[in-house]
């Protein structure tokens, strides 16, 4: 009869279509899947707390515990004129006569720095050079007369004047970059920082008044006056 072969027919439609919309479900969610995959793992993992790329850590671990039984040397001086020119003075005043005598500082935090430095040069391929380490209690004096700009710590508030401080920045090119608006330098800081703080020191480039090259230890058993205000609120 003419309506069972019109059933006939519609019956083999609706399983042609039937077909055509599982394949294309089917298509649709083999490109969706993925797609779910990478952005539940994006999701999944932890926020990290700044902009700043800790992926090397593992790498800065492993060389510093090879380092550690090692004694390191200080690198020769560098010439005066490195720190007195004219590009390095608007941004470091007084720098040229800072004091860069790596004997003047805490004997122990002297290696931890050098660890940094050789791991800075060995796994990332940055020369540092260090700008001021010891300072005497009327140098600070003078930098504190400067402005908060310069510092914020008053005689015998700052790391600096126990040894235990440094101001440091990179060679390049037989040249000081100290800089953070050279892309290479800002991401040498960061490098840096990690570094350090994987040392166990201090890195200012996490204070509110953010000093890039600033590191310090804070050794056991010393207190310093009003120092966790001061070291949070101002590079010293």
């Amino acid at each position: 009869m003419w309506w069972r072969e019109r059933g006939a027919g519609l019956a083999a439609a609706s399983r042609a279509w039937l077909g055509r919309s599982r394949a294309w479900w089917l298509s649709a969610l083999l490109l969706l899947v993925p797609a779910l995959l990478t952005w539940g793992w994006l999701g999944w993992r932890p926020h990290q707390a700044d902009a700043f790329d800790d992926s090397d850590l593992g790498v800065n671990a492993q060389v510093s515990e090879l380092l550690r039984g090692e004694q390191l040397v200080p690198p020769p001086p560098l010439p005066p004129e490195v720190f007195a020119t004219a590009d390095v003075e608007v941004l470091r005043p007084m720098l040229s006569s800072a004091d860069r005598r790596w004997e003047r500082m805490d004997a122990d935090f002297v290696q931890t720095l050098l660890r940094v430095f050789k791991v800075m040069k060995d796994v990332h391929g940055y020369d540092m050079a260090l700008l001021e380490g010891y300072r005497s209690p009327q140098r600070q004096a003078v930098l504190l007369a400067r402005g908060p700009s310069v510092t914020g710590a008053a005689p015998g508030q700052s790391y600096h004047q126990h040894g235990l401080a440094a101001d440091c920045a990179f060679l390049r090119d037989g040249r000081l970059v100290i800089s953070e608006r050279d892309p290479w330098a800002m991401r040498g800081y960061e490098l840096y920082g990690q570094v350090a703080e994987q040392q166990g020191l201090t890195w200012g480039g996490r204070w509110r008044l953010m000093d890039f090259g600033h590191v310090e230890w804070r050794k056991p058993g010393l207190r310093l006056p009003k120092a966790t205000q001061l070291v949070t609120a101002h590079p010293s």
